[in-house]
């Protein structure tokens, strides 16, 4: 199979689909993989790297997404590449469709096989390609929040973990998976005052019986939520149901209650969002007010911090894309149940089910659109 490895266009996306090992071990498999000009250079990649490992080095995006078979990228295709993509190709990407209804529609149409990062999912509910980025981003979460609490940022002037003489600040995690345990994690690390808030009954005890007086769990509910925020310097939107668009636990009233110069940062904002006042920002333009409240929500975040995020995500992408290489995606979907949760779009049909209810669209299962096929 031939492989396309692009340079990615979002803004400031430094990060690259597959690293010059990752390529390696696609070669080894006995495929052909066409890297675009420079496509790493932004993650700390060379194209003499890859060429070392075996790749082709292609100059233009156009010529990698005529020549391949399957495209591997990071993030989901941008307006200016619908005309490079081939009909019934492969993408194998973060796509987030249940946050655009456009790229949606467009894959059923060009009937291209969307194989999304983020629903990929093992037996016991771990979703092994969004983890890596979760963890960097639920990690990132509390280093931009902390950065934009400073005055000179437009923040309240906080320190997150306070002096001997002055409290530290409180942090409100949302949510509390992989990004959520991250952002718990580093705001401890700083000494900041941490509530949690989840569904779990079981985790929020747990974290109760730990006694810790500036780490404690609460329910997610409404009232809860809403007399938190009051008093949080720092809030981090850290829910995700698989595939399907973010709940809004957050009003525009909350955010009304909440202190000047505080800050937001919504993770879930490649999900559509937590926070009723959330809108998709870039690293270019992170930030913008809403009632006097500081909301970053960058789409692309572990962009930021492109070597780690690109290294991390190749470990755990390349068997993935190895498998739908050497046996072809419906063998590699009906082998791996985890990797057939990937399956977004396929032959013209929305398989996602979480998608298809978010604009009210057609669902069919996978299982029935492969049916046919031995």
């Amino acid at each position: 199979m031939i492989i396309g490895v692009p340079k990615e266009i979002k803004n400031k996306e430094n990060r690259v689909g597959m690293t010059p090992r990752g390529v390696g071990k696609m070669v080894k498999a006995g495929h052909q993989v066409l890297v675009q000009k420079d496509a790493g250079v932004g993650s700390g990649f060379l194209d003499v790297e890859y060429k070392k490992f075996g790749a082709k080095i292609i100059n233009s995006a156009k010529e990698v997404y005529k020549k391949a078979d399957m495209i591997v990228k990071i993030k989901e295709i941008l307006e200016p590449e619908f005309e490079l993509v081939q009909e019934g190709q492969t993408i194998f990407t973060y796509l987030h469709l249940a946050a655009e209804k456009k790229l949606t529609k467009f894959l059923l149409k060009k009937k291209v096989t969307g194989i999304a990062y983020e629903t990929v999912e093992t037996d016991n509910h771990e979703l092994p390609l969004l983890e890596p980025m979760s963890q960097v981003a639920g990690r990132m979460s509390i280093q931009v929040g902390a950065h934009f609490l400073e005055k000179t940022q437009g923040g309240r002037g906080v320190l997150l973990g306070g002096t001997d003489e002055v409290y530290p600040a409180k942090v409100v995690v949302l949510g509390y998976g992989i990004v959520g345990g991250n952002a718990v994690q580093m705001a401890r690390g700083l000494g900041a005052d941490v509530t949690v808030f989840d569904v779990d009954q079981k985790k929020i005890d747990r974290i109760n019986k730990s006694k810790d007086e500036l780490f404690k769990a609460k329910f997610s509910s409404k009232k809860n939520i809403a007399d938190a925020l009051k008093d949080a310097d720092l809030v981090v939107g850290a829910v995700l149901v698989a595939g399907a668009c973010a709940p809004k636990l957050v009003s525009r009233e909350m955010i009304k209650s909440m202190k000047p110069g505080s800050v937001v940062v919504d993770v879930a904002i490649d999900q559509g969002g937590c926070f009723e006042t959330s809108k998709p920002t870039s690293h270019e333009n992170p930030i913008y007010l809403v009632d006097g409240v500081i909301h970053y929500c960058v789409t692309n975040m572990p962009g930021a911090v492109a070597r780690t995020s690109a290294l991390a995500l190749t470990e755990r992408t390349i068997d993935y894309a190895i498998s739908l290489a050497n046996k072809g995606v419906v063998k590699a979907v009906k082998q791996d149940k985890a990797l057939a949760k990937g399956v977004n779009t396929y032959q013209g049909k929305l398989t996602c089910q979480g998608v298809a209810e978010a604009f009210d669209l057609k669902y069919t299962p996978l299982d029935n659109v492969l049916e046919n096929y031995k």
